[in-house]
């Protein structure tokens, strides 16, 4: 259908990638993967002919549509979200009006029995036919069926697109594109302003979509249920291979776990014939021998090992100061905007050491609330106490905006830094992959990637006890999400986390508070938990919901108790004892991680070595006192749970 040869993209300064071939067919299901800058939206722009390549050849089958969402929008925002939809039907109302033409010039004839009335039916009879083919018969119903998958109100429809945020007024290009039903569809990060419901109406959609589909995502969830092929594109080579994206992990990792093992032992094989060469090539009875050894050698096809783009940033966070046991206490929490009524009476608790995830459909108020008990949202009405010593540390789904685009990545560094921490700096922008002039770039000029990095990197300025994540993983290449998702899993403070990517939150949270038309419903476990109430398809293992009542710190106290609510008071203290014997079990395993990486620095400290280089001197003194701070922290939060379940 579509064939990619010998393309090849050269900047002058670098080349992005280089003689890149393959077919994208009917029915594909293709993941077009790779680390941030290794070229993927420019393939795709290559591919839909909007962008052009140094070098190579697109050939494609006469009459194939292609639909491309890039990153950049380009609605016309005077439409209304209706209006904006009915386009991808643009043939379908050209034949409408065609239709509506023949019938009219018919019902004014009368010589039925001439050639020229009998090829007006045919005519209609040909425009209807391709009419109901393009969709016309069910052109209204399937934009509602579309716009409604992707999380619009049916109330919305006739609103105009400056009515709408940029998230949403993406979703409305991501539905007139849909609605065309191009031969190929080609995505590009179409989950980044989804949440989870609209990300799994779009994996049912794609699933059952007669076209080819190629998309860009870092959701391995999302790949791992719509793609049944993957091509990764990295700065060595592309590799392509029929498998969703955990498949092909696993196949490339075996592949090269092969070819090491090959090259390993080729590398003994030319060894040994050089050293046989070596010694007898001067040997008069031996020299034809050598010299068909030397012949031998040069023939011999050198084993290649794929080469592994490693580069990726490395941090943890800095041990949580310990704050009081009641980290937020939301009261009756109103917010509204304008008429619109956002959260309607909020109650809502978080203790000490608690990780939770705020998941609901986009506009039911998860990043409100974020905002609001950050500090960065008034309140309409109620109240939002933080607790004794809480530092809150807020990462916000539009960086761009809080950073300043005519700051530098540096000044932006140094303007929210503590004097302590400004030596440091450099370093730390060093292990978020800015090096060398890269520190000097103005903010608004980063890619989307590069801006996410940036701000993970001011959250480590100074320790806080509360981290509040509003979609962290967005922009954020596979490499980078899992190592914050480690960064995350250690991190002994307090934690809220916004985000629709499935896979970053598994196994992240203990609890999920569920947004739903202003109010919250909370439920014990992690997100698969709950995709298990939604009747999942790809959700197995997990166990089965349970939701639990929220609360709040200062719910005022009855003036008597019955005995069922001196029951229930009993059932609260065994919940919170299980709770404190299971975060007691994670505290263990923390402990064991932070008592090995101690034991294998103590070593390298003793080695007298280790103090002719400073660099390395102090970044391993670095590793070690945060490793025993860390512990300590662990070790009192222990001691203190142990005293609740004795």
């Amino acid at each position: 259908m579509i064939a990619l040869t010998n393309i090849t993209v050269d900047f002058g300064t670098r080349i992005l990638f280089k003689n890149v071939s393959f077919l994208i067919q009917a029915g594909d299901r293709i993941g077009l993967v790779g680390r941030n800058g290794a070229g993927k939206s420019t393939m795709m722009g290559i591919i839909a002919r909007e962008r052009t390549a140094t070098g190579g050849d697109v050939s494609m089958q006469t009459g194939i549509r292609i639909g491309l969402l890039s990153q950049d929008l380009t609605l016309d925002l005077s439409k209304s979200l209706r209006e904006t939809a009915m386009l991808a039907f643009e043939e379908v109302l050209r034949l409408q009006a065609e239709i509506e033409h023949l019938q009219h010039q018919i019902e004014t004839r009368t010589d039925y029995e001439s050639d020229s009335y009998m090829e007006l039916v045919q005519r209609l009879t040909d425009a209807n036919d391709m009419y109901a083919r393009r969709g016309g018969l069910t052109m209204h119903a399937d934009i509602e069926r579309v716009l409604t998958g992707l999380g619009f109100d049916p109330a919305d429809l006739d609103k105009g697109l400056t009515a709408f945020s940029g998230g949403w007024q993406m979703r409305a290009e991501l539905g007139r594109l849909l609605l065309s039903h191009p031969d190929c569809l080609l995505l590009d990060e179409p989950t980044n302003h989804l949440d989870i419901d609209s990300v799994r109406w779009l994996e049912d959609f794609l699933t059952s979509y007669d076209g080819a589909v190629v998309l860009i995502s870092h959701d391995r969830a999302f790949l791992d249920n719509v793609t049944n092929r993957t091509i990764e594109i990295t700065k060595f080579k592309v590799y392509d291979i029929p498998a969703s994206y955990s498949e092909y992990e696993d196949i490339r990792s075996e592949r090269m776990e092969q070819q090491r093992a090959l090259a390993t032992r080729q590398n003994r094989e030319r060894e040994r014939m050089q050293k046989w060469i070596d010694k007898f090539k001067y040997t008069a009875s031996l020299a034809s021998r050598a010299q068909s050894r030397i012949k031998a050698l040069q023939r011999m096809e050198v084993v290649e090992v794929d080469e592994e783009d490693t580069s990726s940033i490395h941090f943890s966070f800095p041990p949580a100061p310990r704050s009081g046991r009641t980290v937020v206490d939301c009261l009756g929490v109103v917010k509204s905007y304008g008429e619109k009524r956002v959260l309607k009476g909020v109650d809502f608790a978080l203790e000490r050491g608690e990780k939770i995830a705020f998941i609901g459909k986009n506009g039911e108020g998860k990043t409100t609330l974020a905002k609001v008990i950050a500090g960065v949202e008034p309140l309409t009405s109620g109240t939002v106490t933080l607790g004794h010593n809480v530092s809150v540390g807020y990462y916000a789904q539009h960086q761009a905006d809080m950073m300043g685009g005519h700051n530098s990545v540096y000044e932006v560094m140094e303007q929210a830094s503590p004097p302590e921490m400004r030596p440091r700096i450099r370093s730390l922008l060093g292990a978020f992959l800015f090096r060398g002039d890269d520190i000097n770039k103005k903010v608004g000029v980063l890619s989307g990637g590069e801006k996410s990095r940036l701000a993970l990197a001011r959250l480590l300025l100074q320790p806080y006890n509360l981290l509040i994540l509003d979609e962290p993983t967005n922009h954020l290449d596979m490499l980078s999400k899992e190592v914050l998702k480690e960064a995350l899993l250690t991190y002994d403070g307090t934690m809220i986390v916004v985000s629709h990517d499935r896979d970053f939150l598994d196994g992240l949270t203990e609890k999920i508070i569920a947004f739903r038309r202003g109010t919250l419903k909370e439920y014990e476990g992690d997100v698969d938990t709950y995709l298990k109430l939604l009747d999942d398809p790809h959700v197995k293992d997990a166990p089965p919901p349970h939701e639990i009542p929220l609360h709040s710190a200062h719910q005022p106290a009855a003036p008597q108790k019955s005995a069922a609510e001196i029951r229930e008071e009993q059932k609260l203290r065994d919940k919170e004892k299980k709770k404190a014997e299971r975060r007691i079990a994670d505290i263990e395993r923390q402990i064991a991680v932070q008592e090995k990486t101690i034991a294998g620095l103590e070593p390298i400290l003793a080695d007298p070595e280790l103090y002719k280089d400073p660099v390395k001197q102090h970044k391993t003194v670095t590793n070690y006192e945060t490793a025993k701070r860390l512990l300590d922290a662990l070790m009192e939060e222990w001691t203190s749970l142990s005293e609740i379940i004795a």
